[in-house]
């Protein structure tokens, strides 16, 4: 996983109002349902698909069974409308939920209850084996801990891609690239110098400053608000925030 962009410094400000998926989950309002439930599904489709991968050993194609039939029970049984922010993280709840899930279930009841093998979610499988390819689990690695790392990537991958997007949509391709190129791309080595992406990108060196301060105050942005839209309390926020970015927020 690629390091945490550096962070600006300077004031945060955030909105009054709480709008979490994990609330929203239980709403009397079908389409705030199902928004939240597509919220909650982003973000942890791709640790629940590794995890089942790599804890339990199953072949791609039953990992990706298994992760459908999973999601497809979180619909059927609102397991988590069962969630008490009080207890702990909701990533612990619902790797709980996980491990209950498989602990009793048979693959061939998996996919009949996919109803008749149509998927419930786009599950991008390609990717996620990518990367599992390219970064190996240390040995010793604590199931927990793997759940843990993943969600993280998981976040992280989501708030590049939103910040892909808002850039490319308002003419700010460059700047994506600067960013990408020296914040994201991994590699055996130091990342390129701001005067080698000047003359990578054919733009002055303090052009390269003020791309990557844009870039990396914008990812910022979207990373908290992702984080805000998947946590139930302003402290599990807070908490989440901490790990992700050390910083703490109001």
């Amino acid at each position: 996983m690629p390091p945490a962009p550096p962070i600006e410094p300077g004031p945060s400000r955030f909105p009054t109002t709480r709008r979490s998926a994990i609330l929203g989950i239980r709403s009397a309002d079908e389409l705030e349902r199902t928004r939240s439930f597509e919220t909650l599904a982003a973000a942890y489709w791709k640790p629940t698909y590794k995890y089942i991968r790599l804890r339990f050993g199953k072949s791609s194609a039953d990992a990706q069974d298994l992760t459908q039939a999973f999601f497809l029970r979180v619909i059927e049984k609102e397991f988590f409308a069962a969630y008490d922010p009080a207890r702990g993280r909701f990533r612990t709840f619902l790797r709980t939920c996980l491990d209950r899930f498989l602990a009793n279930q048979h693959q061939a009841e998996h996919r009949e209850k996919r109803g008749g093998g149509v998927p419930l979610l786009p599950l991008d499988i390609e990717t996620a084996e990518g990367e599992i390819e390219s970064r190996p689990i240390p040995s010793g690695e604590s199931p927990e801990r793997l759940f843990e790392v993943e969600w993280v990537r998981s976040l992280f991958g989501l708030a590049v891609e939103a910040l892909r997007r808002e850039f490319l949509t308002a003419g700010r391709e460059v700047p994506f690239r600067v960013f990408a190129r020296h914040d994201l791309e991994e590699g055996d080595g130091e990342p390129p110098s701001y005067a080698e992406l000047a003359r990578e990108f054919a733009i002055p060196a303090t052009t390269v400053t003020n791309h990557l301060s844009l870039a990396r105050r914008e990812f910022r942005r979207l990373l908290l608000a992702t984080l805000r839209d998947i946590t139930a309390t302003d402290e599990e926020y807070r908490l989440e925030a901490r790990l992700l970015l050390g910083i703490d927020v109001e």
